[in-house]
């Protein structure tokens, strides 16, 4: 479909997937009324539900790893085209650890303003290790592929029957995906069919991956509706004070901090929301930066006026390693819940600690959805009870929404900047973003 001329379906998609959260809603709180337990009148709705939203993510993440891998080989190519290309990966590495940094000291004052683990109404009873967690060591030997295709295996014992279950991990993925780019053009005249093909390959990929993000406002109504069914208004009142603060700092970070940095340089914040709102829309209810990935490529490209050899390296980058929400004001305000919770008091060495996790470590939340491992390994690092994240994964689909849509509108702000910063934007391009722009936009057009 070319681009400039959305069907009437495509051009109404935000209010199609605002009708999904509202069906959403109204069917998880139906479903929690009746009894979403098994054996209660409202298990079918709900299991129903979940169903929807668990094949949306499952349709997501099957895509992932050929897309990272499609993506970074691409990238790596699409620097050929640029000038001081190995200034501007350090200039992007720069800035989002400037925006971490940032966003992870906001962190730290609403939690130590708000003190969010002093007037939490949970049990402490609640309280247990998750079964994923994160630690230094597994961050540094994770980086290391254990396969060309960074892919796991793992077996279970449930009820005397073994189920095994293949996962990937995104850090290998993204170690291999530059290696194999690097050597790729290296490799100079006999690396172009390889080049060419991977290209190919990125369209295809990026062609499915759109037909599933036309089904965003379907899962909207399983993922939300579930999130109802499953928690309820009861845990959010519980942690609402953890909410609070942790929306507070997402909503400082997306509306203070970022458009001072654009007008900083001269660029309007309106016009730049204007433009990227497909993606921050999409990564809200999607709750996957890599999902979106596509998306925020395309608005930062089109809509912003970043060059497309520029956006096809940082976009993919950020969408792997740069992660506000999830790696900056979340893990820093969980940290001192856990640590107000439990009664542990916190010196100016933890304090620093958990900005160098947030600013260094934010790569160990690759993957789809969720931010438990840059959690444990902050708690890890820090030595608080790792038992404490059980107390926050009761809301944690609510809060990973702000988080995403926080971590995508990072992702096409730093490339902004950078190209702005080294007289690479395109400001017709951006100073024409005078309407709210639509996720048809990024629709990916025949090469």
């Amino acid at each position: 479909m070319a681009q400039g001329r959305p069907s009437r379906f495509i051009g109404s998609f935000g209010w199609q997937v605002l009708a999904g959260m509202v069906v959403g809603l109204t069917l998880g709180l139906l479903a929690r009324s009746l009894g979403a337990d098994k054996g209660e009148p409202g298990f079918a709705l709900a299991e129903t539900l979940r169903i929807i939203g668990s094949s949306f993510v499952q349709l997501l993440r099957a895509l992932v790893p050929p897309l990272v891998f499609t993506a970074i080989v691409a990238s790596i190519a699409n620097l050929r085209e640029l000038q001081n290309a190995a200034g501007l990966v350090w200039r992007t590495l720069l800035w989002f650890a400037v925006t971490a940094l940032i966003a992870v000291l906001i962190g730290i004052g609403l939690g130590l303003a708000l003190q969010p683990g002093l007037h939490a109404g949970v049990a402490a009873e609640a309280a247990h290790a998750p079964s994923t967690t994160g630690g230094w060591l597994d961050f540094l030997t994770g980086l290391v592929p254990g396969n060309f295709l960074g892919l796991t295996a793992s077996t279970k014992l449930a009820d005397g029957s073994a189920t095994t279950a293949v996962s990937f991990n995104v850090l290998q993925i993204l170690v291999i995906s530059l290696a194999i780019g690097a050597a790729a053009l290296k490799a100079g005249e006999a690396g172009r069919a390889f080049l060419d093909f991977n290209a190919s390959a990125l369209a295809v990929i990026r062609r499915v991956l759109w037909w599933v993000i036309r089904l965003t406002p379907i899962g909207t109504v399983g993922l939300l509706g579930t999130a109802v069914a499953k928690y309820g208004w009861d845990a959010l009142g519980q942690l609402g004070q953890f909410a609070l603060a942790v929306y507070i700092g997402l909503g400082l970070v997306l509306f203070v901090v970022y458009p001072a940095l654009l007008a900083g340089h001269g660029l309007s914040p309106l016009r730049f929301f204007r433009a990227a709102w497909p993606a921050i829309q999409l990564g809200f209810v999607s709750r996957s930066s890599i999902g979106t990935l596509p998306v925020t490529e395309a608005v930062t490209e089109t809509g912003l006026g970043v060059p497309r050899a520029y956006a096809a390296f940082a976009v993919p980058l950020g969408a792997t390693t740069k992660m506000d929400g999830c790696a900056a004001i979340y893990p820093a305000i969980s940290a001192i819940f856990v640590a107000q919770f439990f009664g542990v008091p916190l010196g100016l060495t933890d304090y620093l600690l958990i900005v160098f996790v947030s600013v260094i470590g934010s790569a160990a939340t690759a993957g789809l959805t969720g931010a438990t491992v840059m959690l444990t390994l902050t708690l890890s690092t820090l030595g608080l009870p790792l038992e404490g994240a059980g107390l926050l994964l009761a809301i944690d689909p609510i809060l990973d929404m702000g988080r995403t849509a926080v971590n995508v509108a990072g992702q096409a702000l730093v490339p902004t900047v950078v190209a702005k910063r080294q007289g690479l934007l395109d400001r017709t391009v951006y100073d024409a973003a005078g309407a709210p722009a639509d996720i048809a936009r990024a629709a990916p057009t025949p090469a």
